[in-house]
């Protein structure tokens, strides 16, 4: 048993350990410390018997309250949702455009499609709504489809060129190189440029205008302000959705890009296509 050591300089009783000539003072935690840590390992074992924390081979001790994080925030969800349900049932049961007629309503709407927007519309159309290379702009008044309620309505329903919605609008250009000689695309190219623009060879305009005449007007309408009802653009408004510039447009115009957008209704549920619907409409578009 090693002899008791008092350190000459502190005074302090040294546990008896030394290394290469340092010894360790012995200075005890305080003992309202080792109470305090005494005390939470009693609360730690109370804390694992009263709520759910063990695990077992197939799941955990429920403890003796059963309370669970996970259950009470299902019970807040339930709460929130039977809190709503005043107004979410009555946009179940109008027209989309009956929703805008009511100014609680409207609001309601507004706020419950904002988030929506922001979960399922942002990857394409950006948090903004001002879209992005190949994804339409939504804040402007160029629609596609329409622009009026009902219509963004129909369109987030049943999407554009969605194969499995019966439903979903269709409009497909034809790639024009397997129909068009090369010298001809170029041509309705500089023609469509002319409209807004000036094209690179002013002499290609007149030929591409007959070019377009013959083989658009059809869908893009004969001022080629576009048709609505088959998706068609509006070519004469400089505001461009696949492409921009005379080589990109007869590119276009050889081999076409189509977009695609989901079905929502299958996915959201009809009121919540019906918020976002309303928000879709306030940006500052909806016509």
């Amino acid at each position: 048993m090693s002899e008791k050591h008092i350190d000459e300089i502190s005074g302090v009783e040294t546990t008896g350990h030394e290394w290469d000539g340092i010894r360790e003072l012995n200075n005890p935690m305080p003992r309202w410390w080792v109470y305090t840590f005494y005390a939470t390992i009693v609360w730690a074992i109370g804390y694992t018997v009263v709520y759910p924390a063990w695990p077992t081979l197939t799941s955990n001790t429920k403890g003796l309250l059963g309370y669970t994080n996970r259950a009470a925030v299902t019970e807040e969800v339930a709460a929130a949702k039977k809190a709503q349900a005043v107004f979410t049932d009555r946009i179940a049961a109008l027209p989309v455009k009956d929703i805008l007629a009511d100014k609680e309503l409207t609001q309601f709407a507004l706020s419950g499609g904002a988030a929506a927007f922001k979960v399922n519309c942002t990857p394409c159309h950006g948090s903004g709504a001002a879209g992005g290379p190949g994804y339409p702009n939504l804040n402007d008044d160029d629609w596609l489809w329409g622009g009026d309620i009902d219509a963004i309505y129909t369109t987030l329903q049943h999407g554009i060129r969605y194969t499995s919605d019966p439903e979903t609008r269709t409009s497909e250009m034809p790639a024009f190189a397997e129909i068009l000689k090369p010298e001809e695309i170029r041509q309705v190219a500089a023609y469509v440029v002319s409209l807004t623009g000036t094209p690179s060879n002013a002499a290609l305009v007149e030929p591409g205008k007959a070019v377009f005449q013959a083989n658009c007007v059809a869908c893009h309408g004969e001022k080629a302000e576009g048709n609505r009802d088959v998706g068609a653009p509006n070519l004469a408004d400089a505001i461009w959705l696949k492409v921009k510039g005379e080589t990109e447009i007869a590119q276009q115009v050889a081999h076409p890009k189509h977009g695609v957008m989901p079905a929502w209704s299958a996915r959201l549920g009809d009121t919540t296509v019906k918020e976002l619907a309303v928000y879709v409409h306030s940006l500052g578009g909806g016509e």
